[in-house]
């Protein structure tokens, strides 16, 4: 590997990015404001090569976001790119300015200073594999789809229980087909009042809800309806039907979203060869841990592909937020929960050791251990997370299938 001998900060904005061009010792050897395009970016890489003379490789590039347009073509023309949180960024340049000054060139010129004297901190990126890139942005795509899901949801449930409380009571899943097809039935108590059994009856066996019967849809129904006052149940329901309309589309829009998501990690599997990034079999044994479906695998291999790739424990944890934070000085000691962490990760391993934790007998142990201890739900679940992302790692390593009954042979040996 080449040894770095120029450093650039590039402080980005949607408009105009600064750009702080710094040789070995600090001195800043030029600075310029480069708009957001694709002729001022190649021009950008043209201008560090001609005006240190070295190879791409071996010029440093500090940003502080890890992906987008402009790291994406500093990597393409082979530059050392690397990411700064941009609270690191804010207590280096605590470093030049005490009195919190800031502004476009100091920052610039902070970010190339950090990745000269503090490399070794910062975490350099890569180019990922294409189908890796593709599987983030389904795998974000699929959690915006049901985020906005539940918006509408909550919206829906705001307008019946204005006027039509008792529709509530039939189920907590609003976006279900049978529901939206009743309500569409029997969008007012008054229509509910004149609703055959029969007619109930049918749309239930169309459906294959056997939760409730047809007499007792209507009994809670037909309650007595709320007074409201004269327009509101007709606002209410053409409020109701203008978001039926929409959640309809969503969840046409999620399961292509997570179809795309199968396609893609099936396409992952697929491949096998030199130098591809994951190996066939590390997807099947991401998909045998207990707790591990669709999206918690999807958000692996997009959120920290390189992680998996390196079977990497001490940074997953860290970057799920598992791993707590200690903060002591003299005789204080405190331990908190770390909260500066990737967010979808974090999400995701929660989610995958709440199911863990309901079918794998050793995680509801360690979970139930941890519960009569007084610990809180969340800190239990993360430490079966934790167990987890270790058993992940210890399998990807030794290329083995997930296999919860691993110890009993070696204790009917000992028995024996």
């Amino acid at each position: 590997m080449e040894a770095l001998e120029w450093f650039v900060g590039i402080d980005w904005a949607s408009e105009k990015h600064r750009v702080c061009l710094l040789d070995g010792t600090g001195r800043c050897i030029g600075e310029r404001d480069v708009p957001h395009g694709g002729a001022a970016l190649a021009e950008l890489c043209r201008w560090l090569l001609v005006a240190t003379g070295a190879p791409a490789s071996r010029i440093a590039v500090a940003i502080e976001v890890p992906h987008g347009p402009v790291v994406e073509a500093l990597l393409e023309q082979g530059f050392a790119v690397y990411a700064i949180n941009p609270k690191q960024l804010d207590r280096f340049r605590d470093r030049f300015s005490v009195a919190g000054a800031k502004d476009d060139s100091r920052d610039a010129y902070v970010l190339g200073d950090a990745v000269r004297t503090d490399r070794h901190l910062l975490r350099r990126l890569a180019v990922e594999h294409s189908l890796v890139i593709e599987l983030r942005e389904f795998s974000r795509l699929s959690e915006e789809l049901q985020q906005e899901q539940q918006r509408l949801v909550n919206r829906m449930r705001e307008q019946l229980w204005r006027y039509y409380p008792q529709a509530l009571e039939l189920t907590d899943d609003l976006t279900s087909d049978w529901f939206v097809a009743l309500w569409r039935l029997a969008p007012t108590p008054a229509k509910a009042a004149r609703l055959r059994q029969a007619t109930v009856a049918q749309l239930f066996k169309t459906h294959r809800v056997r939760r409730l019967q047809a007499d007792e849809a209507l009994d809670i129904l037909r309650r007595t309806p709320l007074a409201v006052a004269a327009g509101t149940t007709e606002a209410a329901r053409a409020h109701i039907e203008s978001l039926i309309a929409r959640l309809v589309l969503i969840k046409r829009q999620i399961k292509a979203a997570h179809r795309r998501l199968d396609e893609l990690c099936a396409q992952l599997e697929a491949e096998d060869g030199p130098g591809q990034p994951f190996e066939q079999r590390d997807l099947a044994i991401l998909r045998s841990l207990p707790g591990v479906g669709r999206i918690v695998q999807a958000t692996l291999l997009a959120e920290a592909p390189e992680l998996v790739r390196r079977r990497d424990y001490e940074a997953l944890r860290t970057l799920g937020g598992i791993a707590p934070v200690t903060r002591r000085s003299g005789k204080s000691c405190i331990v908190i929960r770390r909260l500066a962490c990737n967010k979808r990760l974090s999400n995701a391993l929660f989610h995958c050791a709440k199911a863990a934790a309901q079918h794998d007998p050793v995680s509801r142990q360690r979970y139930d251990a941890l519960r009569q201890r007084g610990h809180s739900q969340g800190r239990a679940l993360r430490s079966v997370a934790d167990r987890m992302l270790y058993v992940l790692c210890t399998l990807l390593r030794r290329q083995t299938l997930f296999d919860p009954d691993h110890a009993q042979p070696a204790l009917m040996a000992a028995a024996a």
